[in-house]
């Protein structure tokens, strides 16, 4: 028999971490669960502020209203919901009928402010190819390169994400890049929306050659009914966020095509809990093996829910003592 529960979470964030949470103060989200005889199935549904385009409120009826369905044995229509919905739901159903892997990729790609002697002790720990992530554009131009050229000089084998989230015009983008060395621009894997305006940033990689990843401009296209991947030129990477995206089969749809387009993806998190983060780990060994995947915000938080990230010793709250919003008769 089947039976599904839906409960609401809030958590209040760690406002030392970084910008983002000072604006938000607290994360708030939904967590479902679903049964069906003896197997159990999770997935989180959490639109996030300025990124989401629908908020907590307005997922809440149609979350109720599709669980109803669930219960009832009767048919989803996945691809009409809002994307945390679809997400959340689908997410659920696979962990449920045991497709969704128990193993995940827990490598965090370290965030570094450009100490080299500081960030190659962290790079030690790490499996495989040694990437760290610089968020650039709150400084000067000038000086983000600066400190960018410097890691990637005096670690020879590190390759650098580099995060700028749309902070640089053409002019300053250009001032970033003319501090790297072309023999070293070659690892920069990607650098996340260097400029304001998309057509800036494909002119940024063209000119520098330095790589770009979609993130927010991606998210954007796909509001369109359209979308097509290869519309979006230019973009050597994209950052997939799931939980912003929609259903799980269309998470992969997209890496399918991304990967016959030749673009590299890696799998994001948008401020999840712990739940939610550690089903992002199992999706992205699922689907991407030889990727890191970008899943370092679990220090943001001050508190876990029910699954604990490994080697996070921020204390783990059950389930069962967040908000009981709903259950099934």
């Amino acid at each position: 028999m089947r039976s599904a529960r839906l409960y609401r979470y809030v958590l209040p964030l760690d406002e030392s971490a970084t910008s983002v949470q000072k604006k938000l103060g607290q994360r708030e989200g939904f967590i479902v669960e679903l049964r069906d005889g003896q197997y159990v199935g999770k997935g989180e549904i959490a639109p996030l502020a300025d990124q989401s385009f629908e908020t907590i409120d307005e997922v809440y009826p149609q979350l109720v209203e599709q669980l109803i369905l669930w219960q009832k044995r009767k048919p989803i229509d996945i691809n009409s919901l809002y994307p945390s919905v679809a997400f959340g739901l689908s997410i659920a159903e696979l962990d449920l009928s045991g497709t969704l892997p128990s193993q995940g990729c827990y490598h965090v790609v370290p965030v570094t402010t450009g100490e080299p002697d500081e960030l190659a002790s962290r790079l030690e720990l790490m499996h495989g190819n040694k990437i760290a992530k610089i968020k650039v554009g709150h400084n000067d131009p000038y000086r983000d390169g600066i400190i960018v050229s410097s890691l990637l000089s005096a670690i020879p084998d590190l390759s650098l994400r580099l995060d700028a989230n749309r902070a640089w015009n053409a002019e300053k983008a250009s001032q970033f890049a003319k501090k790297i060395a072309p023999s070293l621009r070659g690892r920069i894997e990607f650098i996340e929306e260097p400029c304001e305006s998309p057509g800036d940033s494909f002119s940024f990689a063209i000119n520098t050659g330095i790589a770009v990843a979609w993130d927010e401009t991606l998210l954007h296209a796909m509001c369109h009914e359209a979308f097509k991947l290869e519309d979006l030129n230019g973009a050597k990477a994209i950052i997939l966020k799931p939980t912003l995206t929609g259903s799980i089969e269309r998470c992969i749809e997209l890496i399918e095509r991304a990967k016959e387009l030749g673009i590299k993806v890696v799998i994001s998190s948008s401020l999840e809990s712990s739940v939610g983060l550690n089903q992002l780990a199992r999706f992205s060994r699922w689907q991407l093996p030889s990727e890191v995947p970008a899943l370092d915000t679990i220090g943001i938080f001050t508190q876990q829910i029910e699954t604990g990230w490994p080697g996070c010793t921020l204390p783990i709250k059950p389930l069962s003592e967040h908000a009981l919003v709903w259950q099934s008769a």
